[in-house]
């Protein structure tokens, strides 16, 4: 279920076109209305936002839309309003939004919406992937003055994440790991051991793809990027074509949510790119499994 994030995305985007073909500014749009510019940028980037009926139709007479244009925006609103109102929608995971950083409920709410999601990793597992040893010791390594009982809620969260993962054949995972992902010892060689043992079964399910990109590759455009995260999304019932994907990049202090077209294919060229250099899912499962021994040894 993708909830409202996907008809707010939808919704966000429309009038964001609308605006710029009108040659007008979020200030202008949000004195129209009586909300301030930074209202419409919410509005236009997807997020939650107070806005009536009356107030969307104001816009769309400034924008100069046309009937097909303004029904099409009109119904992306009544869907979200209509979702909004179902309490059985709301995202699960902002029970947890008290222990972890304030961008991840937003992260969380793209995920769940998403249908696809390849992840680039320099030097940690992705976290549908990770085992609760490996991410425990994350947890308390990364994050100190978390306590114990935060750690397991955060825990919790990461459970239900992967439960998606493991049990619904609606998310597909494309995993590209550096090998130096494989070899950070996360929590010492008996938590990697078991860790990797882990990746191997997951890169047996049907949905999961998992490659490594090893230290003996040539030159590919993932060692200029950071890791990061591409999601994809299915389409709208009102929309013949999807939702276009975003990219997620996690950084030490906050995060980036990257959505205009020229940097959302910088991304998707660095991960085709990755991928010619990585290994097989064969290969890479002996790999795993090879280093794993090493742990073991």
């Amino acid at each position: 279920m993708t909830g409202s994030t996907l008809p707010r995305r939808a919704l966000g985007r429309r009038l964001r076109e609308l605006r710029e073909r009108a040659n007008k500014s979020q200030l202008a749009a949000g004195t129209r209305i009586e909300v301030s510019k930074q209202t419409i940028g919410r509005v236009e980037a997807g997020r939650p936002a107070r806005i009536s009926t009356a107030q969307y139709r104001e816009l769309l007479d400034l924008y100069g839309a046309s009937e097909a244009e303004r029904e099409e925006v009109l119904e992306l609103h009544r869907e979200v309003r209509a979702i909004n109102d179902s309490v059985s929608t709301q995202g699960w995971w902002r029970a947890y939004s008290d222990v972890v950083n304030p961008h991840f409920d937003h992260y969380m709410s793209l995920e769940q919406a998403s249908d696809r999601v390849t992840a680039f990793q320099l030097t940690l597992l992705p976290g549908l992937v990770q085992t609760v040893n490996y991410r425990r010791w994350i947890e308390s390594t990364t994050d100190p003055a978390v306590s114990a009982v935060d750690v397991e809620r955060r825990l919790e969260l990461l459970a239900r994440r992967q439960h998606r993962l493991i049990e619904s054949p609606d998310l597909q995972l494309n995993a590209l790991l550096s090998e130096a992902a494989l070899r950070h010892q996360i929590g010492g060689a008996e938590v990697m051991a078991e860790q990797l043992h882990h990746l191997i079964d997951v890169s047996r399910l049907p949905n999961v793809s998992l490659r490594v990109v090893p230290f003996t590759a040539g030159p590919h455009m993932g060692l200029r990027t950071q890791s990061f995260v591409l999601l994809y999304f299915p389409p709208l019932s009102v929309h013949v074509e999807p939702e276009p994907p975003i990219v997620y990049v996690e950084g030490y202090t906050g995060a980036l949510f990257l959505e205009e077209d020229a940097l959302v294919a910088l991304h998707r060229a660095a991960a085709e790119d990755i991928q010619r250099v990585a290994l097989d899912e064969e290969s890479t499962r002996e790999l795993v499994g090879q280093i794993a021994k090493e742990y073991t040894a």
